[in-house]
């Protein structure tokens, strides 16, 4: 049975059998129904060009993984950031593990979104909020139909919330192939501070689709950092759908770190809804063998006075594949816009590629825009000096690779994550260098 065939029979099992109120039923149905409709994304349609899913589809996934497979902390606890104190949500194959995690109510919620859709105490929050910024494409509308589980965050206003929270979903290998959707909801109030960092491991060989949503929703004056770390199993596919609303005065920053998977498409959104708002889009991609790792981003600017800064760096070994589709709009009322893209990649091996397609759409005239890409390979001879004072090719090349991506880590707010992106990094070119950026 194909997979699209099979989700859509199992699409009435999962809504008998999941608990829900009529307007999230009815929200489900018509995701579902664009699904149908619209199937999964070809490279006949344009933002999908230079990705092709094939591969992956032909994997007889389980939507729903029934096995219990115990975990212990043992077997997880390198993939946690576990030299700072965090809040945690982890998911096992797409359930929610209280063992391993460490929720709150106490003056915000960071909780399920299964208890979230159904109890009326959330019903407000998720009445003004769920599904209201998701596109209403193929892949996020195949989430909406299926969206149950997966982090609830609510910030209320005027709160700094003082540690970070992990949002983490392992996947065990119970299954031959395993495909999850996690859906998850932040809301930060007006004012209100908070740090998250995400990531999504898979602790076997088997093959892993995971097609996430998350939907960001920053109010005025709110500060919210995000930081996506994706070091899969080559045998992992991720499809990483995040979609943010700002507000006015307001500043969100997404750092996505892409260092492992097989294949890895990150789609990210950004609608600047106020004036004076800035919007961070970062990130390092460091690939080999047949990996493909595709940055798909949109920062649509709405209102006049705002900012937005893109910054992506990728070295691509061997015959990995690289994509980066910058997309920037500025509409007529955005008078004032100072919006900056730049995309710089390496290419170690003669077999790499990169597709690189920056975009921008201006109908103000009153603003400062600018894009950039390059694609080239290492300085020869600034390997050649460093050779000649004693570092040898391997730490040398490594050397200048780390100082191509700093630009990038030295925008990490929390140390630990910053050190923890370091390590990985060094672990990706194969070397041990005793300092960090």
């Amino acid at each position: 049975m194909e997979l699209k065939d099979k989700l859509l029979s199992s699409y009435v099992a999962f809504e008998n059998d999941v608990d829900t109120n009529s307007d999230i039923h009815e929200i489900r149905s018509k995701a579902f129904q664009n699904f149908e409709d619209l199937g999964f994304p070809t490279k006949k349609l344009e933002d999908w060009k230079y990705t092709s899913l094939n591969s992956v589809l032909k994997q007889d996934y389980s939507i729903f993984p029934n096995k219990d497979n115990g975990i212990q902390l043992s077997d997880v606890q390198k993939y946690f950031i576990h030299d700072i104190d965090t809040y945690k949500l982890v998911f096992i194959d797409g359930r929610y593990s209280s063992f391993l995690s460490e929720s709150t109510h106490d003056t915000f919620d960071v909780c399920l979104m299964s208890a979230a859709l159904i109890k009326p105490k959330y019903k407000a929050v998720i009445e003004n909020y769920f599904n209201k910024i998701a596109k209403k494409d193929n892949l996020t509308s195949l989430n909406t139909a299926f969206a149950n589980e997966g982090a609830y965050i609510y910030i209320p206003r005027n709160i700094e919330v003082e540690k970070p929270i992990q949002i983490i979903n392992f996947t065990t290998g119970s299954e031959t192939a395993t495909m999850l959707q996690p859906r998850n909801l932040i809301v930060v109030e007006q004012n209100a501070h908070v740090q998250i960092i995400e990531r999504h491991q898979s602790l076997t060989s088997n093959s892993v689709l995971t097609n996430s949503v998350t939907e960001v929703f920053a109010a005025k004056d709110a500060t919210i950092d995000i930081y996506k770390i994706q070091n899969d199993d080559k045998n992992a596919s991720l499809v990483d759908n995040s979609y943010i609303e700002q507000k006015s005065n307001s500043i969100v920053s997404v750092h996505t770190f892409s260092f492992g998977g097989n294949i890895t498409r990150n789609n990210l959104n950004f609608y600047q809804r106020g004036e004076h708002i800035d919007s961070i889009l970062k990130g390092i991609t460091i690939i080999e063998g047949k990996q493909h790792v595709d940055h798909h981003t949109l920062v649509h600017h709405i209102e006049p006075n705002c900012e937005s800064h893109q910054d992506y760096k990728g070295i691509f070994d061997e015959r990995s594949t690289g994509v980066f589709n910058g997309k920037v709009i500025v509409d007529k009322e955005a008078q004032k816009t100072n919006a900056y893209q730049k995309n710089n990649n390496v290419l170690i091996s003669d077999r790499a590629t990169i597709n690189a397609k920056p975009q921008l759409e201006i109908f103000a005239d009153d603003v400062k825009c600018s894009h950039g890409c390059t694609i080239g390979q290492l300085d020869n001879d600034a390997l050649f000096y460093m050779q000649q004072r004693g570092i040898p090719e391997k730490e040398g090349k490594a050397l200048l690779m780390y100082a191509f991506a700093n630009t990038v880590l030295e925008s990490v707010k929390i140390p630990e994550v910053k050190s923890r992106i370091t390590k990985l990094i060094a672990d990706k070119l194969g070397v041990n260098i005793g300092f960090d950026l």
